[in-house]
C-alpha cells in the first residue's frame, strides 16, 4: 500500500474521491483514506464509456476483502474513459490511488461544480473531524 498523502493539486469530495481537472475533462479516483478504509480492493465495477454520471450519485462500485462500496461521483458529466488496466489488477487502487489507480475520466457537463470541491487542506480537516 502507498503512504498516506493528499496531493495539493487535486480537489476532493466529502465521499473520499479525488478529482484532477484538465481542461473540460476530470479524472476521478478514491483518496488514500478511502482505499485504506476499504482494505485490499479485489473488484471494480465501472460505468460504461458514454454513461452520464451525476454529482453525488453512484457511478460504480469497488469491492474489497472487507466490503462493497459504492463510488460517488464528485462531478457531473459523460464518462469518456474507464481505467481498463485495473481489470485483474484492482489492487493498483491501493498501491497508487492518485496515479495508475485512477478510475474514470469524465467530460464535465458543469465545470462550475469544481468550485464546490475541497482543497487538500480542507479535506485533511474533514478527516481530522471523523
Amino acid at each position: 500500500m502507498s503512504d498516506e498523502s493528499y496531493p495539493e493539486e487535486l480537489r476532493y469530495h466529502e465521499a473520499h474521491d479525488w478529482v484532477r481537472v484538465e481542461g473540460d475533462t476530470a479524472t476521478f479516483g478514491i483518496t488514500w483514506y478511502a482505499q485504506d478504509t476499504l482494505g485490499e480492493v479485489v473488484f471494480y465495477s465501472p460505468p460504461e464509456v458514454g454513461a452520464t454520471v451525476t454529482k453525488n450519485a453512484d457511478y460504480g462500485e469497488l469491492e474489497s476483502t472487507k466490503a462493497v462500496s459504492p463510488l460517488i461521483a464528485p462531478l457531473s458529466g459523460e464518462v469518456v474513459e474507464v481505467n481498463a488496466a485495473l481489470d485483474g489488477n484492482e489492487s493498483t487502487v491501493n498501491d497508487d490511488p492518485y496515479g495508475e489507480g485512477w478510475l474514470v475520466k469524465v467530460r464535465l457537463s458543469d465545470p462550475g461544480e469544481v468550485d464546490g470541491l475541497m482543497s487538500a487542506g480542507a479535506y485533511r480537516e474533514l478527516l481530522e473531524s471523523l
